[in-house]
């Protein structure tokens, strides 16, 4: 009798998930619909330029769909080495020095070079870090840019640039570009930057119009 009794709640529960699954997506849509949805471009990272034949056709586009709480940032690539993976930031300024950096995630590219993100976070004018004071952290990773603790105090900064990696130098020199490795993946040994939001000015990064 006990699993007879419980089987309606479990049914109950199910069809709860999948209006709540419903109501998120006319959420999503309704945004859309209502026009809070800001879209924009990535571009080749000006520090290319020194290689030519480095993605030489390597462009990006985004949106963002204010939701409420949170922001839905969706990111297209194309013109990208096939099968490869690359790391998406949320950078300071986009090109060196950087800034103060965020790993968002992931993009994998399929076998005609165009991949696909989707990101649920803060992508708006209220997007920043901030260490109010200093804390040990943990000293994960011990390669070229090995984890540091403690941490500098900082105040509040915002961030609102976007940049694409590669995960991999070596998928980098494959590739034609340079090989030199850099801290941009989780464990700090990925390759250059690839694409960024450097047609906005280095103050007035993408998200900022995201109010």
């Amino acid at each position: 009798m006990k699993n007879k009794t419980r089987q309606p709640f479990l049914w109950m529960g199910g069809i709860a998930a999948i209006v709540a699954i419903a109501i998120v997506g006319l959420t999503v849509t309704e945004a859309a619909a209502a026009g809070n949805v800001f879209k924009f471009d990535l571009v080749r990272s000006p520090a290319l330029s020194t290689s030519p034949d480095c993605v030489a056709n390597a462009t990006g586009s985004a949106s963002i769909v204010q939701t409420g709480p949170v922001e839905i940032l969706n990111v297209t690539v194309k013109g990208l080495p096939p099968k490869t993976d690359f790391d998406f930031f949320v950078i300071q300024v986009p090109n060196k020095p950087f800034g103060m950096s965020w790993y968002q995630g992931d993009i994998e590219t399929n076998r005609k070079g165009i991949g696909h993100g989707k990101f649920i976070g803060r992508f708006s004018i209220e997007t920043f870090m901030v260490a109010p004071g200093v804390a040990d952290a943990p000293l994960t990773f011990d390669n070229a840019f090995p984890s540091v603790s403690p941490n500098p105090a900082t105040g509040p900064i915002q961030m609102y640039h976007l940049g694409l990696w590669f995960n991999s130098p070596d998928d980098a020199a494959s590739a034609g570009c340079p090989s030199a490795p850099t801290p941009f993946n989780g464990e700090h040994d990925a390759g250059p930057q690839v694409l960024n939001t450097s047609n906005f000015l280095d103050l007035q990064g993408p998200l900022i119009n995201v109010q």
